[in-house]
């Protein structure tokens, strides 16, 4: 097997493990790192020859962007305090214990090295935390958290881990130094962020075509990562200025193509990027055997007392700033998302999975210092990370659903359907506010009046079905069957057109492109009759 060949059955892996994943009631990323584990232990199957360098701009861009696509700049400044405690602050924690662990255990492992071996494991990984709680239908607000903590827990661990490791490898330190350079990406990062999201709002608005912006938007996020890793600024951070500068501003309510094609687009992107991410950490079981032949004993070891730090740190972490959250929230009633039962605690305790970034980081350290010696305890350090990735990711990912059903936490289901009822009623009100504006610049029969008010009140029920009283829903569930009954055949109907232009590809003379012309038009019929 080549490269190729086993590039091409991640992607495979990634799209089948979806359903099997659904059918399981398991996570697809944990299942494609058990399929890049087996794969790792099979002779035939060849290492993975990708720089390490090219890991995490080839991979986090779009992951990141495709996440930010599901929230928002308001969920962010009304969660601020949570995801400042999580994703600033645990990470700094974390570092700090893990590398005061890792310099007492592992001997002649100097203290830089190991800030940056605390550095590459601290954060939990923003794909495999969202994926995750998406799958197991946890309450919006923990989502919310964990979306947020995941998204930008990785700025916070990537500066540190170049510090660190630029500290290690030219044998000095300055904290002032640390502090300014950690000021300045951030500053850069910003500044290239809103620059590029800015830039291509306006492209977006000049290409005009669907396929043109929806392919602009897949250029974006590398764009914004690379050129703020040139500037010497936090290529993650830009790509979430970016994403969600778009995200606020790029929004047309009328373009619905756009919309409807670019949502199932990066739907797609995001399915078959995470799928190759965690299929490629499973294959990296190749470096951590060969770096631990011989010495599993002492390895392990060190391993599983880093992951007991990264696991405990975290549970120890958030119970007194959940609690603090808390006190705050109630003192000062601030509009923010946070966990409200020490259940829920418990579940983004054990949410907190390695992932995509640490095993880059890690393959990412320098083989050599400036002088050209050999970098203190890489072979440890890649080993030791891999055994936190692994152990989190797959432990915690295989016990997280049993522990959610065994917690009962779930989704409040009667708080979403009263906000979507609210967005019935508001949507609904627009539009009957619309047809008065036009019926005051514009004559209409009464029957037809009659009619666009009716389809104004269905425009909310169809969201809601229990929008107005009780006469009112009836005539609408009778319009609405009479309407199913009319699109169920001319759905049919449309079928039946569909095979009749299909077939006539194949007859001699047919133009292929003529056919599909039409057959595109037939499509976007069928879509129109399915609103």
């Amino acid at each position: 097997m080549d490269q190729l060949a086993l590039f091409l059955l991640l992607l495979l892996g990634a799209v089948v493990s979806v359903p099997v994943g659904d059918r399981l009631r398991l996570p697809a990323p944990v299942l494609m790192t058990l399929l890049g584990i087996v794969l790792a232990l099979l002779d035939f199957v060849p290492n993975v020859n990708i720089p390490p360098g090219l890991i995490l701009p080839a991979l986090l861009p779009p992951l990141l962007y495709a996440a930010v696509r599901r929230t928002s700049w308001r969920q962010f400044a009304a969660n601020k305090r949570p995801i400042f405690l999580l994703a600033v602050a645990l990470v700094f924690v974390t570092t700090v214990c893990v590398a005061a662990v890792a310099h007492e255990i592992v001997p002649g492992l100097p203290v830089a090295a190991a800030v940056a071996l605390g550095a590459l494991v601290a954060p939990p990984d923003p794909v495999a935390a969202t994926a995750v709680a998406g799958q197991l239908g946890l309450p919006r607000r923990l989502v919310s958290i964990l979306e947020g903590e995941g998204l930008f827990n990785d700025v916070t661990a990537i500066v540190l881990y170049h510090v660190a490791i630029a500290a290690a490898v030219s044998g000095t330190f300055s904290l002032p130094h640390a502090l300014i350079e950690l000021a300045l990406s951030a500053v850069v990062a910003l500044a290239v962020g809103l620059a590029l999201g800015w830039a291509a709002n306006k492209l977006l608005d000049l290409l005009g075509d669907a396929t043109l912006q929806i392919g602009l938007t897949l250029l974006v996020p590398y764009a914004s990562y690379v050129l703020a890793e040139e500037l010497h600024g936090s290529g993650v951070l830009s790509v979430l200025v970016t994403a969600l500068f778009l995200a606020e501003y790029a929004a047309d309510p009328d373009d619905v193509t756009v919309r409807l094609a670019g949502h199932t687009f990066w739907d797609v992107v995001d399915t078959l990027v995470t799928g190759i991410a965690f299929g490629l950490i499973g294959l990296e079981l190749h470096h951590a055997i060969r770096t631990a032949s011989g010495r599993w004993g002492e390895m392990l070891g060190w391993a599983a007392a880093i992951v007991a730090v990264v696991v405990f740190v975290r549970l120890a972490w958030l119970l007194p700033a959940t609690w603090l959250t808390k006190r705050l929230h109630a003192k000062r009633d601030y509009d923010e998302e946070i966990p409200v039962s020490s259940r829920e605690t418990v579940v983004m305790w054990w949410s907190g999975m390695r992932g995509v970034a640490s095993v880059a980081l890690a393959l990412a350290i320098p083989l050599t210092m400036d002088d050209g010696s050999p970098f203190p305890g890489r072979e440890e350090i890649v080993f030791i990370a891999f055994g936190v990735i692994i152990a989190t990711l797959v432990l915690q990912g295989l016990t997280l659903p049993w522990l959610v059903r065994k917690l009962n936490v779930r989704a409040d289901t009667d708080r979403e359907k009263e906000f979507e009822h609210a967005l019935a009623v508001r949507a609904a009100k627009a539009a009957k506010r619309r047809l008065k504006e036009i019926e005051q610049v514009e004559e209409l029969p009464d029957e037809l009046s009659e009619q666009l008010l009716r389809r104004a009140f269905d425009i909310g029920a169809r969201i809601s079905p229990d929008l107005g009283d009780e006469e009112r829903r009836e005539a609408h569930e009778q319009r609405a069957r009479r309407v199913k009954r009319v699109r169920r055949i001319h759905g049919e109907m449309l079928s039946a057109a569909r095979h009749e232009v299909l077939a006539a590809r194949s007859e001699p003379g047919a133009d292929p492109e003529i056919v599909d012309r039409v057959l595109r038009h037939l499509d976007v019929r069928s879509l129109r009759s399915l609103r």
